[in-house]
């Protein structure tokens, strides 16, 4: 039997969801007793085996508070609100949790909603509570360096104006991007908004190919998927969205990219910026493919970008991504805690609070070291022995000294979705049993589950029966099928709710909690527009043209094109090349010369924000064309327009 079946959730419908399944010692129910845990992992429940009288995190989130942006709300130039972090006003207070929220999730809650400008050490200090991430700023020797500018330019412009009101008026003298997520980067221009101009701007060697391939080639399914996983449409209270673990939730303001002017190659480089001197650690392949950590000696303060922070993070996202490699993670940090051990009496990072004390410092980056190590070498261990993601997800279990540990528990990553991202890593996909290997669609399969069982409302009675039984991880899936096989069927929709409701309000896991209620929420109300977009201006001017060139070919309809050949000329005289593009057999492709093609169809001269016009639907202003304009007709008519709303609980 499951944890659910053992622990409870008995009559898990209704009043009674909410007098037992939705209490947070019931939280143990879904599986923080075992290695079925969907969280953390281990054997602490969900108020059991952990520290809870334990408060130094707190006064290390509280130490060296300097004020708070009052209110602390941003808006945009039109007047609308773009972060609100006095939403999470119902965190305050050092109560027990709700019975609508995970205990430990409460806890990290109630630490991440802190705001407000805090002293890291002489000359550094961090604005916090702002947006997903950190503003760390150092003070140099004429002015300041900004280390990762936020998500949006709003913010980032209202936390270097939160510094500059008690520490002067003192000019950016250098920018520092830890790594290409957007949450690293997008606010740039709050902090520079003319541009470099002259200001060294720094970043890990591969940066702008991971900045801007990511968030354009699958950028469309990602946001929608991001809006589940940081519950970004979520009303913000005790029963609903209350942080996303490694932060409280993602600012929707202007997204900008200034590209770096001096990149960090390798490990042991050093940079003096501004009178501060800075030795960098490379760290590819760890929480990003381009990513590093940097020490300030003369500070003894180090960076850990994204690498050390006080959640088990994600091997890979729930919004997408692709995989990262725990292995790699575990021994960059290893390195860390050589490199920087005897020299360093703070460290802090681009989410959450910094941790003060050789030893302390040296403590964390070994746990979060054993910790990756543990869940890449033991995932392949089982891998060997033939069990398949699904089934190493439920048997995992941290060791118990890993497992008490706040900083590994699992607010934002989980042991469930962490290890079938190692599994995927190494095997794909296809598990090797040939059952899976051909299945049916969704709505075909759910159709077909419907029929087997009787009908709908054998069915949707079917589900029910789990639901009271208190398995309800499989009552999810039979409400699904419900859902899918008769998508009218509102009594279906309305329980499957209700489910994802109480699965949600029980979780440690902050994203599975978001998406759990996005689900929820969407089910009774239906899709609502995205508020989000990742390709703003500076996104789409930092892509190749090669990139723009791909941009365009997945969104051919390859049966829609199967018939049509043409080829083309885009003519950039300010790069030096001239791209050629041939459409056929459904296929978009290119290559670059010097020299026009002699075959051409039709040939553009044209300067890259033209070419982006165009792509973008503004027209032929301003460009040169030769040849059969109608070609260019024709592969603009079959493009497909990407979906920013595309159903997910429903088909």
């Amino acid at each position: 039997m499951s944890p659910l079946d053992r622990r409870g959730f008995v009559a898990a419908t209704g009043a009674a969801a909410a007098a037992l399944a939705l209490n947070p010692l019931s939280a143990a129910a879904i599986g923080q007793s075992d290695g079925s845990n969907p969280t953390g992992g281990g054997s602490a429940t969900a108020t059991g085996g952990l520290p809870y009288d334990d408060r130094a995190d707190f006064a290390d989130a509280e130490r060296g508070f300097v004020a708070a942006l009052t209110p602390g709300v941003v808006k945009n130039a039109a007047g609308q609100v773009i972060w609100d972090n006095d939403a999470y006003a119902f965190l305050n207070g050092n109560g027990k949790a709700p019975k609508t929220a995970n205990a430990g999730l409460w806890r990290q809650s109630q630490l991440t909603a802190k705001q407000g400008l805090f002293k890291v050490t002489e000359r550094i200090y961090q604005v916090r509570g702002l947006d997903l991430s950190n503003m760390t700023i150092v003070e140099g020797d004429t002015g300041i360096l900004v280390i990762d500018p936020l998500i949006s330019a709003e913010t980032a412009a209202a936390a270097l104006g939160l510094y500059r009101a008690h520490r002067g008026d003192r000019k950016v003298t250098g920018l520092i991007y830890t790594h290409p997520h957007v949450d690293h980067f997008g606010g740039c221009r709050g902090v520079l908004p003319n541009g470099a101009g002259g200001v060294p701007i720094l970043a890990p060697e591969g940066f702008m190919e991971h900045a801007v391939s990511e968030n354009v080639y699958a950028g469309t399914a990602m946001t929608r998927r991001a809006g589940y996983m940081y519950g970004a449409q979520l009303p913000k209270g005790a029963a609903a969205q209350i942080g996303c673990g490694l932060g409280q939730n993602v600012s929707t303001g202007t997204i900008g990219l200034i590209p770096p002017t001096r990149y960090v190659a390798r490990t042991g480089q050093t940079e003096t910026l501004d009178g501060v001197r800075i030795e960098f650690q490379l760290t590819p392949g760890t929480e990003a493919h381009a990513e590093m950590n940097f020490l300030f000696p003369d500070l003894r303060a180090v960076c850990m970008a994204e690498n050390a922070t006080h959640t088990m993070h994600n091997i890979i996202t729930l919004r997408g991504a692709q995989v990262r490699d725990a292995r790699q993670w575990a021994l960059y940090l290893g390195e860390s805690a050589e490199l920087f051990r005897d020299k360093v009496d703070v460290a802090f990072a681009s989410h959450h609070w910094p941790t003060w004390g050789g030893e302390q410092i040296t403590t964390l980056l070994e746990h979060q070291r054993d910790l990756y190590a543990y869940l890449h070498d033991q995932t392949l261990r089982m891998i060997n022995q033939g069990l398949t993601g699904r089934e190493i997800a439920e048997q995992i279990q941290l060791p118990p000294a890993l497992n008490a540990v706040w900083a590994n528990r699992g607010y934002y990553g989980s042991l469930s979705h962490n290890v079938k991202g190692i599994y995927q890593r190494y095997l794909g996909w296809f598990d090797g049993n040939p059952a899976h290997l051909w299945e049916h669609p969704p709505v075909e399969e759910s159709k077909r589950y419907v029929r087997a069982m009787g009908g709908q409302r054998p069915a949707l009675a079917t589900a029910l029966r789990f639901v009271h039984d208190g398995d309800l991880r499989f009552a999810a899936t039979l409400l699904n099928h419900c859902v899918f096989a008769d998508p009218a069927d509102r009594r279906a929709k309305a329980e499957l709710a209700k489910v994802y409701d109480t699965l949600g309000h029980a979780t440690e896991n902050a994203v599975w909690r978001n998406f759990y209620l996005t689900g929820a929420m969407e089910l009774r109300e239906g899709v609502k527009p995205a508020t989000a977009s990742t390709t703003g201006a500076d996104m789409l001017m930092a892509l190749t043209v090669e990139q723009l060139i791909d941009s365009v070919a997945i969104r051919v309809n390859g049966p829609r094109a199967w018939d049509l050949t043409l080829t083309m000329d885009w003519n950039l005289p300010a790069l030096g090349r001239v791209w050629h593009l041939r459409l056929a057999n459904g296929v978009l492709t290119h290559r670059s010369s010097t020299a026009p093609a002699a075959d051409a169809g039709v040939s553009l001269t044209l300067t890259k924000p033209q070419l982006l016009g165009l792509l973008g639907g503004k027209g032929l202003d301003g460009v040169t064309v030769t040849g059969d304009t109608t070609l260019l007709t024709k592969l603009l008519g079959v493009l497909d327009k990407p979906d920013p709303n595309f159903a997910i609980v429903t088909p």
